[in-house]
């Protein structure tokens, strides 16, 4: 008998279990009201008077290992149960989750990325701080140039030579000194301007600048890239060049299109001509060549520019620029849909 109890206590000790319900069992087998341990203690009386001892400490031995037992696997299945549903049940239906959307401004940077980058115009970027070298000085601009005064500026105060640059043509700039010629690409970026802030002006807003330059590039190359770059972008096929002035570009040019006069809107944006200003260009000044260590007897090149907030408010009838940066939930949800 002693060496039945032996065995159940090695038994006892080698159980294992993966469920609550094994453990059960086995606590009703050895602990149960019908279980061994109550029929080995009632066999207590039958046992020679001289193993009684013996007997009835491995049969205290069976009982504490068993209740040990059950305990042990009890916590150890409960620990794995929680550890297990941590993240509670992965199987159930999640809470649903509000998409967003892109900004216009990110809509409308990509999408004139995209339509350059078919025609091999690569994408450059530079620091929105800037010296004055690369925003003005190189540009034609030298200091106490007049046309300084039609972009007002912020200065860092600790150093008037730093600032904010007013232009991403400083990118060009950077790109022409870091490369040789050819060249082929365009910088949008954000700029800074210290002006007052209006439905249609900010002091911060964003432009995409092109640049090409290559031997024999002409103005008629310059009105081709501008005439594919609106039909994609519009899907519009008329265009014209008004002559114009910018320090950096030799003859320059403002680039409208026919918009048309088919709605009343249409009247209201074009103030009745049909036509809108989406643009300048130029050809690149050969002192900006100079600047840049580019030969200007050699190559020649020719530059746009343009500001993002405008063609999104052409694209989308945006009436306010301010819309753009006030956050403002119900505006940005209506560009959910668009990629």
């Amino acid at each position: 008998m002693l060496d039945k109890v032996k065995e159940l206590i090695g038994e006892v000790n080698a159980f294992k279990s993966s469920s609550n319900e094994e453990v059960e069992a086995f606590r009703i087998k050895y602990l149960g009201s019908k279980g061994l341990l109550k029929e080995l203690f009632a066999e207590f009386k039958n046992v020679d008077p001289e193993f009684r001892k013996d007997f009835g400490q491995a049969l205290n031995n069976l009982k504490k290992s068993a209740e040990e037992k059950v305990v042990t696997l009890q916590v150890s299945l409960e620990n794995s149960f929680e550890e297990k549903n941590f993240y509670g049940d992965l199987t159930r239906p999640s809470e649903p989750i509000e998409l967003g959307s892109r900004h216009p401004i990110s809509i409308v940077k990509n999408k004139i990325i995209d339509i350059f980058n078919r025609i091999g115009f690569t994408v450059s970027e530079g620091p929105e701080i800037e010296d004055d070298w690369h925003n003005f000085t190189a540009l034609n601009l030298p200091e106490y140039h007049p046309a300084r005064d039609m972009q007002d500026t912020f200065f860092i105060e600790k150093d008037p030579d730093i600032l904010l640059r007013t232009h991403t043509s400083s990118v060009q700039v950077r790109y022409m000194e870091e490369h040789a010629p050819p060249i082929r690409t365009i910088s949008p970026g954000r700029v800074f301007r210290n002006e007052d802030i209006s439905s249609r002006s900010h002091c911060i807003f964003h432009q995409v600048e092109g640049l090409y330059i290559d031997t024999d590039v002409s103005f008629a190359d310059l009105k081709q890239t501008l005439l594919y770059f609106t039909k994609e972008l519009f899907g519009k096929s008329k265009i014209r060049l008004r002559p114009s002035f910018f320090p950096f570009t030799e003859p320059s040019a403002e680039v409208d299109i026919y918009w048309g006069l088919e709605t009343e809107t249409d009247y209201k944006i074009t103030k009745g001509t049909g036509w809108l200003e989406i643009m300048g260009c130029g050809m690149v000044d050969p002192n900006v060549l100079k600047n840049a260590n580019i030969d200007p007897t050699k190559y020649s090149g020719y530059a746009f520019g343009m500001g993002i907030e405008r063609i999104a408010m052409l694209l989308y009838q945006i009436p306010d620029i301010r819309m753009f940066y006030e956050n403002d939930k119900r505006f940005l949800e209506q560009f959910k849909s668009v990629i």
